[in-house]
């Protein structure tokens, strides 16, 4: 079952970086509602049976199994053939019963497409979780168990899956460190890191390109956008800009300055979600982080960092999670994203500008219509099933500490027909065609659309409106 494997590491590389499946590079809140509100009939999702988890040891790995992945996943895994030595010590690792090494099974899976070792490997993983594995599809499948079960990551996990990733992508080495991050759940998305620094938003790279200081234009000469095109609505200070979707599909984070602010703009194919954060007015000796794509998700979410300090970022919460600026607590602030259309955009704020079109390279990418239509293509485990995954909803953290997500459709079906919608110190108000958090003096609050599944998951308690 455990032939040998012999690849040389040249092989490996022209292997590993490959089309990986179909990836494209690139409870205490109560609102103030009237009866009719309440009423709302939501769309329900369906919980997926993942089954009974195996059993799971505790404490340090048994001395065999220790020496079993450094010696498959160790140091020397750059370097060396894979041959017999470490044929045999996946056959170890498949017959530990301890689910935990499996994890590091999966990672490595994660970056190969030979079908040999891929039926190696989902075979190993097959074995330790009591699985009946297909090759098909092996290491989400793999993955989404191990998710949904939350088996532990085995002692020094972190180091087996830095040297792992490190094969296809060298600069992942500073990325890969000790913090608030649950490193289980990271895995590759497909494209390498965007590293370029500052203010190179026409350099070529073998990247998602982000850009930065884009150049934009007024409303009327923006001839090139459809009025039905969508796009994130940002203001500040008065000044208003337009983010098209076509744009931000390709470019996935933007670094620009609005209303005198500096804002770092993730945009997160995957969940649907564009946010922007304030980079600027943070604690004395702190650089303006500059951020970029990592290449990397974390349960179907971008990962991205500061390309200054290789700092992470929780890109739905804002919070550096490792690097300096984790040591220095820096969490970013939010302004608030309106999801709309570009003519109800253009309407409700006429001296709004807009990136232009060349910053979108050709390309008009629609993914939510095609790649992902169906569901998360990436491993998210159980999700919450109150609503299907790919539900618009409004996320936002209360005065009292409360996640609340407010489903979009219905939620303009009440502002629409004059309705009030309040929880705690938010309140929901309409703009340019979408909603906005803003709070009872109609100060913006920092919300941002995403899919339900996005937000469930990073706010597992998270209270659905219509409560």
């Amino acid at each position: 079952m455990y032939q040998t494997q012999t690849l040389w590491l040249a092989g490996l590389l022209a292997l590993l970086i490959t089309s990986l499946a179909g990836v494209t590079p690139n409870a205490s809140a109560q609102a103030t509602q009237t009866p009719e509100t309440r009423e709302i009939s939501l769309p329900r999702g369906e919980e997926k049976d993942f089954g009974t988890p195996p059993a799971i040891p505790t404490g340090p790995l048994k001395p065999e199994v220790k020496k079993a992945l450094d010696t498959a996943f160790g140091e020397n895994l750059k370097t060396a053939t894979w041959a017999d030595d470490q044929s045999a010590a996946l056959a170890t690792l498949a017959s530990s019963k301890d689910p935990r090494v499996a994890w590091i099974i999966s990672d490595f899976m994660r970056i190969v497409s030979n079908p040999g070792f891929l039926q190696l490997f989902s075979t190993a993983a097959g074995e330790v979780l009591e699985l009946d594995i297909p090759l098909n599809d092996a290491w989400a499948i793999t993955t989404d168990h191990l998710i949904a079960w939350d088996i532990p990551a085995p002692p020094g996990y972190l180091s087996y899956k830095r040297n792992i990733f490190t094969v296809i992508v060298p600069e992942w080495e500073r990325i890969f460190a000790e913090g608030d991050i649950d490193w289980r759940h990271v895995s590759w998305g497909g494209v390498r890191i965007d590293d370029r620094p500052f203010d190179k938003t026409d350099t070529p790279c073998n990247c998602i390109p982000a850009a930065d200081n884009p150049k934009v234009t007024n409303a009327e000469d923006a001839t090139w956008l459809a009025d039905d095109a969508v796009v994130f609505g940002v203001q500040v200070n008065g000044e208003s800009r337009a983010y098209p979707r076509r744009i931000m599909e390709v470019r996935e984070m933007v670094n620009d300055t609005l209303g005198g602010r500096s804002l770092g703009i993730p945009y997160c194919t995957l969940c649907g979600a564009a946010q922007a954060y304030f980079t600027d007015q943070l604690a004395d000796g702190i650089e303006r982080p500059i951020l970029r794509t990592s290449g990397l998700l974390i349960r179907s979410n971008k990962v991205m960092y500061d390309v200054n300090t290789f700092s992470v970022f929780d890109t739905f919460r804002g919070d550096a999670v490792t690097g300096p600026l984790h040591k220095k607590s820096v969490a970013l602030k939010q302004a608030g994203v309106v999801t709309t259309s570009w003519g109800e955009w253009k309407k409700a704020h006429p001296e709004t500008t807009v990136l232009i079109e060349e910053l979108a390279l050709g390309r008009d990418f629609d993914f939510r219509n095609n790649r992902d239509a169906k569901g998360p293509i990436f491993p998210v485990g159980d999700v919450d099933p109150r609503l299907p995954v790919h539900e618009d909803v409004l996320g936002i953290i209360t005065n009292k500490g409360t996640p609340v997500a407010f489903h979009i459709n219905s939620a303009l079906k009440e502002l629409t027909g004059g309705k009030k919608i309040t929880v705690d110190n938010v309140h929901l108000v309409l703009d340019g065609g979408g909603v906005r958090a803003v709070d009872k003096n109609g100060k913006d609050l920092g919300g941002h659309q995403a899919f339900w599944f996005a937000w469930s998951q990073f706010y597992p308690k998270t209270e659905l409106w219509p409560l």
